[in-house]
């Protein structure tokens, strides 16, 4: 087979490229959900088994774009509030396609320097930007349940070493018992990072939380109290259903003394939502005493909006970080003074993820990270104004962060199924894309703001579509 030519390189970035323009230009006008988007009819589309020959990339690419533009889902787009998915902001899409065309392999700094160097910028000064101690580690990982697997990690190797085992060089069979203390409404990475670890779910012991999913630090001194060894305590900033933010300063005085009393403790934070909002000043009394715990974890691709894949593992203590992941072969090239990215994180192959952090930290800048933060939490409210004063709806959560709640009110007092009605007619027509949440028994919707991109006018056309669609379902 002839190399590849220096032409055939721009035919393939001329056909992507072209594509990705096109979708991306798109979005303000596109439907946000895929219509007719049946699993039958594009596993016959895509379904074209490698041939003997081969294709030319060019055309590849060019039938690729074709045939999926119609089923791609619009979640860069400033209408998708679904889950918790942010966009895309330029300079991480940007930053992905020269990571792409780079190829960079990155686990260390002496094969693939260059970004190596970014990523430990990016590192820093997140750290930063966070407020989070300066010695802080930084590992660049998948998404939030590997960031979450990452830092727990660094938690068991850490608690079980100050009780004299060897956890990386023994394993868990005979090991001292390690427990871990959250909420009932903790988020479904933490009992599965728990069984990735080892540790099982029935390690996790679940204290009781407030009307807005926060944990309550009367049951969470009530819960340690009983507990004797090493100890794990998940909290989280942002929750999944109500964006509250536990009471970090009262954790960590009851973790303080349960520590005091002989038992080697380690605090980690889920905030995969809104770890982010400790950059801006006005949400400074929801993050207050969030320095003084010991991991923390985020998702980029959500309020940061960086591109798929990249959680952020973070850790007061690096050398418990480094002992639970780094690596060591004769073949490697590790270098001693500069940061090799897989002593950070559970990959030893990876792409070069935190040169987009580096991108869109610097585009942002502090200001607009902290604009981010504040104009997400402002279009919550918006919508949560809006959908209350309608008098077809409630709003079930004090809309402190990027999420909300709503409650959908059925004369029949079905109100769940009115729920569902409501945001499959809005999802039909392409709209506006939301999702539901079973919420302590209840069926609810939850929206989500994200998204860079979305402004007043996406949140505006949203609540129409919601009210009319209410509307119609009421009759």
């Amino acid at each position: 087979m002839d190399a590849m030519r220096p032409t055939d390189w721009k035919r393939v970035v001329d056909a992507a490229s072209a594509a990705a323009l096109e979708h991306l230009e798109s979005l303000p006008d596109r439907p946000v959900l895929p219509a007719a988007a049946d699993h039958e009819a594009i596993l016959s589309l895509l379904d074209r088994p490698p041939g003997p020959a081969g294709i030319d990339a060019a055309q590849v690419v060019g039938e690729l774009a074709s045939d999926l533009r119609p089923y791609i889902t619009a979640q860069a787009g400033g209408r998708y509030f679904g889950f918790v998915v942010g966009g895309l902001h330029p300079a991480a899409l940007g930053a992905e396609f020269l990571v792409s065309a780079w190829d960079q392999n990155a686990p260390m700094f002496a094969a693939t320097p260059g970004v190596a160097v970014a990523e430990e910028l990016a590192a820093r000064w997140f750290v930063d930007l966070v407020g989070l101690p300066p010695q802080s580690s930084v590992g660049f990982v998948t998404g939030g349940q590997m960031a979450t697997f990452t830092c727990l990690a660094a938690a068991r190797h850490e608690l079980l070493r100050e009780v004299g085992w060897d956890v990386e060089a023994r394993g868990l069979p005979g090991a001292p018992p390690l427990t871990v203390v959250a909420k009932t409404g903790v988020h479904a990475t933490v009992p599965r990072a728990l069984r990735l670890l080892g540790l099982g779910e029935q390690a996790l012991i679940r204290v009781g939380c407030d009307d807005e999913d926060r944990m309550r630090p009367d049951l969470l001194e009530e819960a340690l109290a009983a507990i004797e060894g090493p100890t794990v305590v998940v909290v989280e900033s942002g929750n999944v259903n109500t964006g509250s933010f536990d009471d970090f300063e009262a954790v960590a005085d009851i973790v303080d003394a349960h520590r005091a009393a002989g038992n080697p403790t380690w605090v980690h934070v889920d905030g995969a939502i809104m770890l982010l909002a400790a950059a801006a000043p006005s949400m400074a009394d929801k993050v207050a005493g969030l320095d003084r715990l010991d991991s923390w974890s985020t998702d980029g691709h959500k309020l940061l909006n960086v591109a798929y894949d990249c959680g952020i593992a973070i850790c007061r203590n690096a050398a418990a970080h480094r002992a639970a992941m780094s690596v060591t072969a004769a073949y490697l090239e590790q270098d001693t003074c500069a940061r090799d990215p897989l002593d950070w994180g559970p990959d030893f192959s990876r792409r070069a993820r935190g040169v987009q952090v580096y991108a869109t930290l610097r585009s942002l800048g502090r200001d607009g990270v902290i604009e981010l933060v504040e104009r997400t939490t402002s279009l919550a409210r918006r919508f949560a104004d809006a959908l209350s004063a309608s008098g077809y709806a409630e709003i079930v959560n004090d809309v402190v962060s990027n999420q909300v709640l709503v409650r959908w009110q059925s004369p029949d007092g079905d109100n769940g199924r009115l729920t569902d009605a409501i945001m499959a007619g809005v999802r039909a027509e392409g709209t506006a894309f939301f999702t539901g949440t079973t919420y302590r028994g209840e069926r609810l919707m939850r929206i989500s703001v994200s998204d860079w991109a979305t402004d007043e006018d996406d949140v505006d056309r949203a609540v129409e579509a919601l009210l009319r669609h209410a509307r119609l379902n009421i009759r």
